[in-house]
């Protein structure tokens, strides 16, 4: 038996062909999703990647683990709480990564026989970076049983794709540099900005036109396409695409401008919090499944878990792939065989890195309670009609204040019993060190000479590169 567990960073479901996006991002995604199973509403409960990847490796939401923050010293996983890699390996499996967030927590390089790191000199990583130590594992390892750990990282900034991948998204007559298009003013002009002009905007270049920056993003994805294209020839061409299941997901997605949050992956509005979900796993998983209620994260290592104990590969000992004690995720075996709808009749949302927030996923409504708001300008309670506006758009909060007070009374039992008399790790991180992206902008503000409150007051693109000019 071969598993492939495939991290697409920072994808957007509702960017995917198979998820209804119209334009020609993920023709050999599509292809996948239509040979197996693919789940409509699959959420991140935690974002961003760290606190994401965290849950899916344990089956455990960050209250649960006690990990709610990205880029944090405060995080920490013991080394007692079950993990997919390492449980794996102790039943027999080869396991192998390419992988960098080892660099960010030690923790996700447990249990892997093989961890290849996939940063070179530069921070961006290319999936082609990615295939090319990937298919040389797999020509190793083919006649093994396998887990195999790939993290793709494409559609994550810096949107960079090569030129021929740009023009089937942008019309090549525009010119994204236009002096007289202004839509860009609204992010240069964010109390986020210095962060994002090192990491994001430098490299880009001077563009004008907002509509290119998600261009950019539409054609990293083909990009990526062709990539898992690769990858699964390979698969095919080594003989064991039948036997392998092949495991997708995003981390999370990503906002392209909606809410006041520029190409990045914060705020647990549905552009960041829904994800793609797909699994594939020949004759085992019916093709062209699709799942609509209700799943999430978690629930891929229980997914795993009973996949193997149903197949009852040779040499792999089964009696340590039992599901770990306290699991949040649940099987979604039951709504692949179209036993039931999906896992879960609502989600939790938690955020620990640029704000501070939880919230409620209902079939209906959103609800969210900002804590810390970091960068950004946000109501403390948000609810939104999600039937009636999916663009989370209106505001209902004040005038619907039953449902606010049902939602709060939810979230405090949800919260009480997933602690259980624990001390709550976001009021840990708030009160110790403050949002870690709050932090780092800080630092970055600090060496241009300037303060969090004199930018906070006049946050305009001139006020920081005419600060950073000085300081240099």
């Amino acid at each position: 038996m071969k598993i492939i567990m495939i991290s697409l960073d920072t994808l957007r479901a509702s960017r995917l062909g198979c998820y209804g996006y119209v334009k020609p991002t993920s023709p050999y995604l599509d292809t996948i999703a239509a040979q197996g199973v693919l789940f409509e509403r699959a959420y991140a409960a935690d974002i961003p990647t760290e606190v994401a990847h965290t849950g899916i490796f344990t089956g455990k939401v960050g209250l649960t683990t006690g990990v709610v923050s990205h880029g944090s010293e405060l995080m920490s996983l013991p080394k007692t709480v079950p993990w997919l890699p390492t449980m794996l390996r102790a039943a027999g499996f080869t396991t192998g990564a390419v992988d960098n967030l080892y660099q960010l927590k030690e923790w996700f390089a447990r249990g892997f026989r093989y961890y290849i790191n996939s940063v070179g000199r530069n921070r961006w990583i290319d999936g082609r970076t990615v295939n090319e130590l990937a298919l040389p594992w797999l020509e190793q390892h083919k006649d093994e049983s396998f887990f195999l750990f790939l993290h793709y990282w494409d559609a994550h900034t810096p949107y960079l794709p090569p030129k021929s991948y740009v023009g089937e998204f942008y019309d090549p007559g525009r010119n994204p540099y236009d002096p007289e298009n202004k839509s860009m003013e609204p992010a240069y002009n964010h109390a986020a900005y210095p962060f994002f002009k090192h990491h994001h905007y430098d490299l880009v270049g001077p563009v004008t036109d907002s509509d290119y920056y998600n261009a950019l993003y539409d054609a990293e994805i083909r990009y990526l396409d062709d990539r898992l294209r690769e990858l699964d020839e390979r698969l095919e061409a080594l003989g064991i695409r039948e036997e392998t299941l092949l495991v997708l997901f995003g981390d999370h997605g990503e906002s392209l401008t909606e809410h006041d949050i520029y190409w990045d992956h914060c705020g647990l509005y549905e552009p960041t919090v829904h994800v793609p979900v797909i699994l594939r796993w020949p004759g085992r998983i019916p093709a062209r499944r699709r799942v609509p209620g209700f799943v999430q994260q978690v629930d891929l290592l229980p997914t795993i878990l009973e996949a193997i104990r149903s197949e009852a590969p040779a040499g792999i000992d089964l009696s340590g792939l039992d599901d770990p004690d306290g699991l949040d995720g649940r099987s979604l075996w039951p709504a692949i065989r179209g036993e039931r709808d999906g896992t879960h009749e609502e989600i939790y949302l938690s955020e620990c890195a640029w704000q501070a927030a939880r919230g409620i996923r209902t079939e209906r409504y959103k609800w969210i309670r900002t804590y810390d708001s970091g960068p950004f300008v946000r109501p403390a309670c948000e609810l939104y009609d999600l039937k009636e506006d999916p663009g989370e758009t209106v505001n209902l909060a004040e005038a619907c204040p039953d449902i606010v007070e049902e939602m709060q009374r939810r979230l405090d039992r949800w919260v009480a019993g997933k602690l259980e008399g624990r001390e709550d790790p976001m009021r840990r991180q708030l009160v110790q060190a403050g949002l870690p992206f709050r932090r780092r902008i800080e630092q970055v503000l600090a060496a241009a000479g300037l303060t969090w409150d004199e930018w906070r007051r006049d946050p305009r693109r001139e006020t920081f590169d005419r600060a950073a000019s000085r300081s240099h």
